[in-house]
Order: C-alpha cells, then structure tokens, then sequence
C-alpha cells in the first residue's frame, strides 16, 4: 500500500447553535484534500501514526471534536458504512480515526487525509458553517451541490451551509470514500493521478453506489 499523505450522524454531538462564531478563513484556506506524495525534508507526522497489523476490520477511533467543532458521523455510522463495500477494499484499511480539531488545524482545515493505510477526518464548526473569503471554484459548487451543501455570498465573505443529513451523506459518501481511494491506490505516484483516481473512487463506489440504494 501507498504510504505517502493525501489530504481530503446520528445526531451531532451537542447543540449545533450554542458554539462561538468562527472568522472567515484567509483566502488559501479552503478546506481540500491532496498533498505531496513524499514528505518534504521538514516533514512533521501530521497525525498520530497506526502500524499496520493486518487487522480483518479498521479499527475505529474517536477522538474529542474540540472546543467549538462536532463531527460529521459517528463510529457506527462509519462502521455501518464500510459494510457495504467490497470486504477486499475494507481490509486494505488499518484505521479510520475522527480527529480532533486544533489550532494550527482550524487554520488551513481539510476534511479528510489519508496516511499510509490510516483514514484521518476531521470535525467541522459546530453551527455548520463554514466561512472563507473567495468565492468557490465551479468544482467546489459542483461537489457541495451534490451533497446538499449551500454556498451563498454573505457581506464580504462566502458561506458553506450544512444541515446535518447533508454532511452526514458528504462525511460518508464523499469524504471517507475517496481518503479509502487513496488506500487502495499502489499503482499512481504521480500526485495528480493519485487525486484523478480518488476523485473516480469516490464517485464509483460513494456517490453513485448511495445513491442506487436508495
């Protein structure tokens, strides 16, 4: 498997209306997934590192969201998720952690990474908005328009509106599939391929396969 790093409920945890107001992220901080194939010479572990054990099924992590952020699924919706892939696929991932939010990563946020055979996603504001100032690439409306995600233009700054059915279905149909896509990938080490074959992955087997059963 690729050991390189690529970046990409229930019921949320708590009241969605009682978190701090966030200030709109800075121009380069849209939150993405994708990163160099290699660590670069002043590379830091980026997360806490899970050695493979060739576990039958990924253990799952939770993590406390932080001060202000929720996540997007639980455990068992990702456990409940991974059931409907193929068990080859499943097994090919050692872990999926929900991550905790810090500062420096509240700063230039992502969704979800992938690192080795390790799935990392992240938590989002707690009110379920996510606020930048540019407005999104045609891409970026395209995808969050799949999901059921809302941007709109707010005064001087753009606004990413969730409910939380909608980012349930993004956290789990989207996010999670493609950092799986990353997993599987031991063929590209181009990063762009590598981010083609996510992109493929995602759709295939998390967009158009929810969507069938339903």
């Amino acid at each position: 498997m690729n050991s390189s790093r690529q970046h990409h409920p229930r019921a949320m945890r708590g009241s969605v209306n009682r978190h701090p107001t966030r200030s709109a992220r800075p121009v380069a901080a849209f939150r993405q997934r994708g990163a160099p194939n290699s660590p670069s010479p002043s590379f830091s572990a980026p997360e806490v590192w899970y050695q493979p054990l060739g576990r039958a099924q990924p253990l799952l992590i939770c993590q406390d969201p932080g001060d202000g952020y929720v996540h997007a699924v639980t455990t068992q919706q990702i456990r409940e998720r991974l059931a409907d892939l193929p068990a080859d696929i499943v097994q090919s991932v050692e872990v999926v952690q929900l991550s905790q939010m810090t500062r420096k990563r509240a700063l230039f946020p992502r969704y979800g990474m992938q690192w080795g055979q390790n799935v990392y996603l992240y938590p989002i504001e707690g009110s379920l908005v996510e606020r930048y100032l540019r407005p999104p690439t045609p891409q970026q409306r395209i995808e969050a328009q799949m999901f059921g995600g809302i941007w709109s233009a707010q005064s001087r700054e753009w606004r990413l509106t969730w409910t939380e059915s909608t980012l349930r279905d993004f956290y789990l149909n989207n996010v999670l599939i493609h950092e799986i896509g990353h997993v599987i990938d031991n063929r590209n080490t181009n990063a762009h391929k590598r981010e083609q074959f996510a992109n493929w992955f995602a759709t295939e087997y998390g967009y158009r396969a929810s969507r069938g059963r339903r």
